[in-house]
């Protein structure tokens, strides 16, 4: 068994019978139904299911964007809900210790790509130059770094896209939630995200989880969860890599 997954003290995500109840009585909506789910420090582990699975309201959960209904989620070294929340100040803890990566990219329209990208850790009190250094060494991974000094307007969807990907890994955060990453991109870039976040997880101990329904990525991962009718299931995954 995986070190990291054998060590309490290293929790990554954990997830213990988390449910989310939306509405009351006879229209009451459960979306989740008890998940469980681990995913270890270094780690990229994939989430798929059909829509209206869950999968959405599972990620609001873990980004402690919405709250769930009962249940346990670990983040990190944080216990932050345990049936109710265990964190007083949730915006910080969305800053400093969850990288989001969307579908869309939420780019600011009035900041260039590299302030786009350098905000946070500036906001999480990085020192300017470093946090550009960090952005540019991302954008370059992301073959985006001639678009540097460009306004989001200027950009492609594609380009866009992988700028706020960028984005999302330049806090390194211990957690990493994206939701539909490669959607926009070619098998070539969308590969190579992948690439960039199995090497963000090893380096950084980050813990990966990717929302998607691209098939040139499932085959990717070494371990997949899926879920149907608010209830998750693991299975193996070919884990071919991304060579």
């Amino acid at each position: 068994m995986d070190k990291n997954r054998s060590d309490p003290s290293a929790r990554g995500i954990r997830i213990e019978g988390l449910t989310k109840r939306y509405g009351h009585g006879d229209t009451a909506v459960d979306a989740l139904k008890g998940v469980n789910m681990v995913v270890a420090p270094g780690e990229v582990v994939g989430l798929v299911g059909p829509s209206g699975s869950g999968k959405s309201t599972l990620l609001k959960c873990l980004g402690a964007i919405i709250e769930p209904t009962s249940g346990r989620m670990v983040l990190g070294q944080d216990v932050i809900y345990d049936n109710g929340w265990k964190i007083s100040d949730l915006r910080a803890l969305r800053r400093d210790k969850i990288g989001f990566v969307f579908q869309a990219p939420y780019l600011i329209p009035f900041l260039d790509v590299t302030d786009n990208v350098a905000l946070l850790p500036m906001l999480a009190g990085v020192p300017n130059a470093e946090a550009r250094q960090r952005a540019m060494a991302l954008l370059t991974a992301l073959d985006v770094q001639h678009r540097a000094k460009a306004m989001p307007s200027q950009l492609s969807g594609g380009e866009q896209q992988r700028v706020a990907i960028a984005r999302g890994l330049v806090n390194r955060p211990p957690v990493i939630l994206a939701d539909e990453p490669t959607a926009p991109l070619d098998s070539e870039r969308a590969l190579a995200v992948i690439r960039i976040l199995n090497q963000m997880a090893k380096q950084f101990d980050t813990a990966i989880i990717v929302v998607t329904h691209d098939e040139k990525i499932i085959p990717t991962f070494k371990r997949i969860y899926h879920i149907r009718d608010g209830v998750t299931h693991e299975e193996a995954g070919e884990g071919r890599g991304t060579n």
